[in-house]
């Protein structure tokens, strides 16, 4: 049974304070309260989890907190007490596959740093664990970990799910890169779909920053203007941009340079492959 469908789970989860409620400004809840009047979205918050991670040489230790909005749950918890009254648990694998869990992962104290260091990364399957170069999520990811692990007061990650090709999903990110295929751009090949340029939605990811560090500046890992913008209308403090240019290839420059055309602070030099060896 899930830990979150399960009632006596989640009180003991609750009682031990690893499980809380936070609302679309980053503010504490009362676990067993209705969603009110409090800013949209409601969080359930799930953590700290002790996370070790191997990179690259040497090993970081990380504090995960996975994070699934109340109305998700909401609706698992009807569907699993059907399929347990049906008698068809074999099927509770099914209730999360819609299911958006976001992750935080906290290396050091960024909540004393009068700046922290952010990166709010968007899930990528090809990239980030397949390891695909046609874009340069994978290495983004493992070098913003890098980043916030040597900073001297460490940093954040937000990590969110649901995010796959901007927001349009992995079937049709699939569909778009056979279209690139054809010579579509990947800005071109959502527009040919008739889906937007970028669907992403921040304000989880807003509300877990507000949550963590309040309203103080923080530095955010991007080359992307909008996502500071997006940001920024939640309410959160002074972002200042630090550009994360890595990964770049000879298969991801025609990537690249649409986004720099779309509106990505990237330059020529930037998106300038390195010669073959």
């Amino acid at each position: 049974m899930f830990a979150y469908i399960d009632p006596n789970i989640r009180a003991r989860l609750v009682a031990q304070g690893s499980l809380v409620r936070i609302d679309g400004r980053g503010r504490r809840l009362d676990p067993d309260a209705g969603h009110g009047d409090a800013p949209t979205p409601v969080l359930n918050l799930l953590g700290p989890i002790p996370l070790p991670v191997q990179l690259g040489e040497r090993r970081i230790e990380l504090a995960w907190y996975a994070s699934v909005r109340s109305t998700d749950l909401e609706e698992l918890g009807v569907l699993a007490e059907s399929l347990r009254e049906t008698g068809r648990q074999h099927l509770f694998a099914s209730l999360a596959a819609s299911m958006a869990v976001n992750s935080v992962l906290v290396s050091g104290t960024p909540a004393a740093s009068d700046s922290p260091l952010v990166r709010v990364h968007s899930s990528g399957l090809t990239g980030d664990v397949f390891g695909s170069q046609r874009c340069e999520c994978g290495p983004q990811f493992m070098a913003a970990l890098d980043r916030i692990a040597s900073d001297p007061e460490g940093g954040i990650i937000v990590y969110m799910a649901g995010h796959e090709g901007r927001g349009i999903g992995l079937w049709a990110k699939a569909v778009t890169y056979v279209l690139q295929d054809g010579g579509e751009d990947t800005y071109q090949a959502n527009r040919s779909l008739g889906l937007p340029d970028d669907s992403r939605d921040f304000s989880d990811a807003g509300a877990l920053l507000a949550h963590f560090l309040g309203t103080r500046p923080l530095r955010l890992l991007t080359n992307n203007p909008k996502k500071i913008a997006d940001l920024e209308r939640l309410g959160l403090g002074t972002i200042t941009p630090v550009k994360h240019v890595v990964g770049v290839g000879t298969r991801n420059q025609r990537y690249l340079a649409a986004k720099r055309d779309w509106g990505h602070l990237l330059s020529a030099e930037d998106i300038s492959a390195p010669e073959p060896r």
